[in-house]
């Protein structure tokens, strides 16, 4: 799996109890804050909160040119694992129950 793969799969399977928002940080050093998005098969499309500089509130961002994300809100480690982690916390907290 290529990384525009990992992008697109880690979007499309953002837990149903986690806010759609964060900042995408892109390989050309850019970080988009978003409040919301949809996925296509090759293009993420990110709603910003407010307008950048020059009144954009949406960006279109292919898979591969995302660098890494950022996510703004305070979670616990196993509310991520519908994206695809697993072991660490998720798995200590797991084998404790």
């Amino acid at each position: 799996m290529d990384s525009a793969e990992a992008w697109r799969d880690c979007f499309r399977n953002w837990p149903a109890d986690v806010r759609r928002r964060g900042v995408i940080v892109t390989s050309f050093g850019e970080q988009v804050p978003f409040a919301e998005f949809m996925t296509s098969d090759a293009i993420l499309l990110a709603e910003r909160a407010a307008p950048d500089a020059v009144g954009a509130r949406m960006v279109m961002v292919p898979y591969g040119d995302i660098a890494g994300l950022k996510i703004i809100d305070s979670l616990k480690p196993q509310q991520l694992a519908p994206m695809g982690f697993t072991g660490g916390a998720v798995a200590r907290r797991d084998k404790t129950r």
